[in-house]
């Protein structure tokens, strides 16, 4: 096992583990009490997810993190500092991207009340099948579909005494029938994630493929694939493909503009995206939008 620690007063912005992955941007992670998304943080909970293994042999690498005496901590099946800078965006100067957005009150109302938030960078194929699921859920039963998507079709990876199962692979949730699927619980989203999972296994197209492109080309890229429609390819697009640009524009954000940013509803999702990207800062929308979600989700 390997282990180590990075010191969150380095980190510029600060960090907050809690808010990072349970303010809807990630359903890939466990927290070790079992009440992931139930509203309440955890102070010194881990928090665990798989990715892919470095091996051919290998079914995924196990990374758990969680903060402690202003550190995080992590622990690895492998030496993670990287991966887990790179999960969580610790190198994002958080600082400048709050520094940089427009003079809204309740954008400095959202980022003064969750301070240190960051965006996830998640694995593609994890992350669309996610938003995929997403439609019309709230975010712990969300959290539970992906979960029981990787308990029934994802590679089981033992460490540390504990049982852990991988988010599946396109080439095993492929397998996966509707009727099973609906079984789960996935309901009329069963057949999206089953066709999606059979493109990506079959080689018609990658969500990964959309990170060369440029935004709203990647945007319409992703939306090929079934069940994905704008909010959803955006969300993907800014968790998992680096696009900080993005604004999913969901039932939250979409009251926020009705409220706020009136002006900025052009009619269509394109130029009502548009026009909200302008008005939240350009390059760093994706984050204004990710802080203005959870603050009116949660109402903190």
């Amino acid at each position: 096992m390997e282990t180590g620690t990075i010191s969150i007063d380095e980190l510029s912005g600060g960090f907050d583990l809690y808010r990072t992955l349970e303010s809807g941007q990630s359903y890939l992670w466990q927290r070790d009490d079992g009440e992931m998304y139930g509203g309440t943080p955890a102070p010194d909970a881990w928090y665990t997810t798989v990715i892919d293994g470095r091996g051919p042999d290998s079914n995924g690498e196990v990374i758990r993190v969680r903060t402690r005496d202003g550190c995080l901590e992590w622990a690895s099946t492998t030496d993670a500092e990287s991966i887990v800078r790179r999960l969580l965006c610790l190198d994002d100067d958080l600082e400048e991207i709050v520094a940089a957005g427009p003079d809204d009150p309740l954008l400095r109302e959202a980022y003064e009340a969750h301070r240190g938030m960051r965006l996830v960078d998640d694995p593609p194929f994890g992350c669309l099948i996610s938003f995929i699921c997403s439609a019309q859920m709230r975010v712990g039963r969300i959290h539970t579909m992906v979960t029981t998507l990787a308990r029934e079709y994802g590679s089981e990876v033992v460490f540390d005494g504990e049982t852990y199962h991988a988010f599946p692979t396109p080439d095993q949730l492929a397998t996966a029938t509707e009727a099973q699927l609906r079984e789960l619980g996935l309901g009329y989203r069963a057949p999206y994630v089953v066709r999606t999972a059979e493109m990506v296994a079959n080689g018609e197209a990658h969500p990964e493929d959309a990170r060369s492109l440029e935004y709203e080309d990647a945007r319409e890229y992703l939306t090929q694939f079934v069940g994905v429609g704008d909010k959803v390819a955006d969300c993907v697009l800014l968790f998992s493909l680096g696009f900080d640009e993005a604004v999913p524009l969901d039932t939250w954000i979409k009251s926020a503009i009705e409220e706020y940013y009136p002006e900025c509803d052009r009619g269509s999702y394109a130029e009502t995206s548009r026009a909200l990207r302008d008005r939240l800062g350009g390059e760093y929308a994706g984050y204004a939008q990710t802080y203005v979600f959870h603050h009116l989700r949660t109402g903190e």
